[in-house]
């Protein structure tokens, strides 16, 4: 009951505020953060009664005013400023729609359907609706927190933004894999909007024999999980050890005049090997003088002059025809 009702209709107090007990409804709406609320107000009891004879008016949980439709006019003057400019009223589903809403806008609120006959006010309906909004985080993003290599391992960063409620859970998968990697979940929340961030790290060492892996991260809220993209990880691979065209040329006629080169070198040396074998075979000649013939005797040497003999041996020599 709000204080304006209370100062026109003293008399009345009591009397419906048991009435508002009797004919109260609850009801639970949602919203997303930055859209539209719709908070009803069902006029069972009001049906065939025309709004120019009825007050229809909304309070949230602190008794401020959010809006009020006084006998087929809206009346901005009771409405708080907070809620000025916000608030639009259906009059075929005699809702209230509560534009741009945020975080600080959850709790309840009452709608009263009053009916202003020429004498006195009498509350025909109140219904209450507890009002919960929600933020969908952003898509979780994997990040390198360094260069990925088997020495170094993996090291990965995972991130999601601007979301409400506070989430449950933040993890990695690894394929091939059912471990869950993400105890170290941080979570920060904005003082304006009171939107949570949230953040997890993961440092995990390289399978020996593993060349390629996908991970994935997840984010776990009161009603749904939300997946990242999946981060693929391909180190290098080891490759056969193969030369260039032009170096195994190369290669190949090195090999071949070093073949050449040692050929000759063997061939040289082993035919100087062969001469001196034969040189060291053949006989020593004894050089004796010229024209002199040496030859023994019992009664000791004697030496021949070959030169005094040369006139002779000549005239013996037969001449030639």
């Amino acid at each position: 009951m709000d204080l304006r009702m209370s100062i026109r209709c003293p008399h009345l107090l009591l009397f419906v505020t048991s009435i508002v007990f009797t004919a109260t409804a609850s009801m639970k709406r949602q919203a997303y953060f930055n859209r539209t609320a719709y908070l009803p107000c069902p006029n069972t009891k009001a049906q065939n009664i025309s709004l120019s004879e009825l007050v229809v008016f909304w309070q949230d949980q602190n008794k401020l005013v959010l809006y009020e439709h006084y006998l087929g006019t809206e009346k901005p003057d009771n409405v708080n400023s907070k809620y000025l400019g916000r608030t639009s009223f259906d009059r075929e589903t005699w809702a209230l729609r509560l534009h741009n809403v945020q975080i600080k806008d959850m709790g309840s609120y009452d709608c009263f359907i009053q009916r202003k006959p020429p004498t006195g006010s009498i509350i025909l309906q109140q219904t209450e609706t507890e009002l919960s909004v929600i933020a969908n985080f952003s898509k979780p993003e994997i990040e390198p927190a360094q260069n990925i290599t088997r020495n170094s391992g993996i090291n990965l960063t995972c991130s999601s933004k601007q979301g409400y409620p506070k989430p449950k859970k933040m993890y990695f998968l690894i394929t091939n894999s059912t471990n869950k990697y993400g105890d170290n979940m941080q979570i920060s929340q904005d003082n304006v909007t009171e939107l949570f961030s949230v953040s997890i790290s993961l440092s995990h060492s390289f399978p020996d024999g593993v060349y390629n892996m996908t991970v994935e991260c997840f984010l776990e809220t009161e009603s749904i999980t939300i997946s990242s993209k999946p981060y693929n990880i391909a180190l290098p691979e080891p490759q056969p050890f193969q030369k260039n065209p032009i170096e195994i040329g190369a290669s190949i006629i090195i090999v071949v005049v070093f073949i050449s080169v040692a050929s000759m070198v063997a061939t040289k040396i082993y035919y100087k090997k062969r001469n001196q074998r034969n040189q060291r075979s053949r006989p020593r000649r004894t050089t004796r003088s010229v024209g002199v013939l040496e030859r023994g005797s019992s009664a000791g040497q004697e030496s021949i002059n070959l030169q005094e003999f040369e006139p002779q041996i000549a005239s013996a020599e037969p001449h030639a025809e």
